[in-house]
């Protein structure tokens, strides 16, 4: 037992990054939906509306497809990360249990995870931008200028 205590501490970090990782996958999801049920609502009205306002709600669907599949996207690299995550949990104990020299394969694992949590958030952020510009062109139609 003693020899798995070592193991057990340097696993404890992936662990966590998976905990956290689950948190922003919590976050991305509901993103998801709030877009989804947008896009739905938008949809419904669009159908109740003059033909001169058609195209601003046209171009608010648009904007919120483009923001579903980012967020899609950023979902799907964020469960990578996490299984990433989880895959080196079980690589750092097979490594200790079977004194396997794996440096190189935790090392790989290690920097996968990250760089899908990168390129997650990166997706995540540019999601914000695209919502930001989904409020300028409502404003815009409400006669709110340059918003």
């Amino acid at each position: 037992m003693a020899d798995l205590t070592p193991v057990l501490q340097t696993a404890i970090g992936p662990v966590i990054l998976i905990s956290g990782i689950g948190l922003l996958l919590l976050t991305m999801t509901n993103r998801l939906g709030r877009a989804i049920d947008r896009a739905r609502l938008i949809g419904s009205q669009l159908a109740q509306v003059e033909v001169s306002s058609r195209p601003a709600l046209e171009a608010q669907l648009r904007i919120l497809w483009r923001r579903a599949l980012l967020i899609r996207t950023a979902i799907a690299l964020s469960a990578a990360s996490a299984l990433a995550a989880a895959l080196l949990v079980i690589l750092i104990f097979f490594t200790a249990i079977l004194g396997l020299p794996t440096a190189w394969l935790v090392a790989s694992l290690f920097t996968a995870c990250m760089l899908f949590l990168i390129a997650s958030l990166a997706l995540f952020i540019h999601d914000i931008n695209q919502s930001l510009a989904a409020l300028k062109l409502e404003l815009q139609a409400l006669g709110l200028g340059d918003a």
